[in-house]
């Protein structure tokens, strides 16, 4: 028996031992020490004790200022069209994706806008918290050994404070098994801008890997620097070194040190934000879904990403003992980050804020969605 349920029978007990006679109470009494084990004096000293009224709950303490009845139901859809930002992000985010919400679905209260536009990045996350999950994936990688000696590690060699230093890694779409052909995705983020370039191809051979890079090359709205890669054979090549040598202004080339994921942390975790949580795990084995995936990833997903996508870059840390706290800077769209690198030009800048001109992230969320179900379609009922 729980406590709700004694207590239950205790009141009922109580109020019939009120008016009951002496041979009644005793009877009374009797069950009392068989249903709650209390000792007879026990018994008699909960019987006789009348239930103190109860009055109206006080709730002591700062009134709530944000109430997640009043604000969730209206975050919630922002968040997941931002592909589930934390509070830090969706605070650079929310005055660009209010208006866009508005224009696209509904128009929201002035009290939840107000509140919305105020909150900080931890209220946020308190909000969103009981909506919260989290998936995990693996990552494949073959050694190629060929070219190790003549590509130098990373180290300190580059000047990550210039737009147009690349990290580049691919993630397998293979849904488990690595038996067989399927549609692998290279992924390439900039280190000072977060600019993100995404490109899908059959197989993971070093012309397709090529090819892939020298059509994100071709997209990038800066100068291309340098590359680094982990130390897979299709990056360590000799296609990709002379493509990268074999030019006026030839493009520094790196890799990270054997099995030291740190190394490619920024597009590790673009793999999982920008790949994983688009494509998912499954198995896509059809060659046709090469070129529908990379009409997304160019067009609606990679705007998507780079004009309305808040970051985080880590600033500096700090040692307080023996802890290290990480200071970030202020979430930022890539967009805004390339607008305020010297190495673009004015031109590129011009020319990326009119194609930015009328994009509503709501919209290309929905264009988004209905390019997956699409290819989804194409990997489930394959010819």
């Amino acid at each position: 028996m729980n406590q709700t349920t004694r207590v239950q029978v205790l009141e009922k007990l109580r109020r019939r031992y009120e008016n009951a006679g002496a041979e009644h109470k005793r009877k009374l009494l009797d069950q009392a020490v068989q249903l709650l084990g209390y000792h007879r004096k026990a018994a008699i000293r909960s019987l006789r004790k009348r239930a103190a009224p109860r009055g109206p709950l006080l709730i002591t303490g700062r009134p709530v200022k944000y109430e997640p009845g009043l604000l969730v139901p209206w975050l919630r859809p922002i968040w997941q069209a931002a592909d589930y930002a934390c509070g830090r992000r969706l605070v650079a985010m929310l005055p660009e994706w209010i208006p866009a919400y508005e224009q696209h679905e509904r128009r929201m209260p002035g009290e939840v806008r107000e509140k919305l536009l105020r909150a900080s990045g931890r209220t946020l996350d308190r909000l969103l918290q009981p909506l919260r999950g989290q998936g995990k994936g693996r990552s494949l990688t073959r050694p190629g050994t060929l070219l190790r000696q003549q590509i130098p590690i990373r180290g300190t060699l580059w000047e990550e404070n210039k737009a147009g230093w690349l990290e580049v890694d691919t993630v397998a779409l293979c849904g488990g098994s690595v038996a067989g052909e399927f549609v692998w995705m290279v992924d390439a983020v900039d280190y000072a801008t977060t600019w993100v370039e995404l490109r899908a191809m059959w197989g993971r051979g070093q012309t397709g890997t090529l090819a892939a890079l020298q059509d994100m090359e071709a997209c990038l709205p800066f100068s291309l620097l340098g590359l680094d890669s982990d130390n897979g054979g299709e990056f360590l090549n000799h296609h990709v070194l002379k493509w990268l040598q074999k030019r006026p202004k030839p493009v520094f080339m790196t890799r990270s040190r054997p099995y030291k994921k740190d190394d490619n942390a920024h597009v590790e975790q673009k793999n999982w934000t920008h790949v994983r949580q688009c494509f998912g795990y499954e198995r896509h084995d059809n060659p046709e879904l090469v070129e529908p995936m990379n009409a997304l990833v160019k067009g609606a997903y990679g705007q998507l990403l780079n004009y309305f996508h808040a970051s985080l870059k880590l600033d500096h840390k700090e040692r307080e003992g023996g802890r290290v706290r990480r200071i970030y800077g202020a979430a930022q769209t890539p967009l805004a980050r390339v607008l305020a690198s010297a190495e673009v030009t004015e031109v590129a800048k011009k020319k990326l804020l009119q194609n930015k001109a009328g994009l509503n992230p709501f919209a290309l969320k929905r264009e988004v969605t209905q390019s997956l179900k699409a290819i989804t379609a194409m990997r489930r009922y394959r010819k």
